[in-house]
């Protein structure tokens, strides 16, 4: 863990705000491939083709 409650009022508030943006990100990237890999054999069963 990072310790940010050592920061400043602003210091820490832009290291939250990093943090969850990370976060976000990271979020996106994994779905996006999880989606990719598994997408299409997931409508394929769906479809039953």
């Amino acid at each position: 863990m990072i310790g940010i409650e050592s920061f400043s009022g602003s210091a820490q508030a832009v290291a939250t705000v990093g943090i969850v943006f990370a976060e976000a990100i990271m979020l996106y990237a994994g779905y996006g491939a999880l989606t990719g890999v598994v997408g299409s054999t997931v409508l394929e069963t769906l479809e039953g083709e």
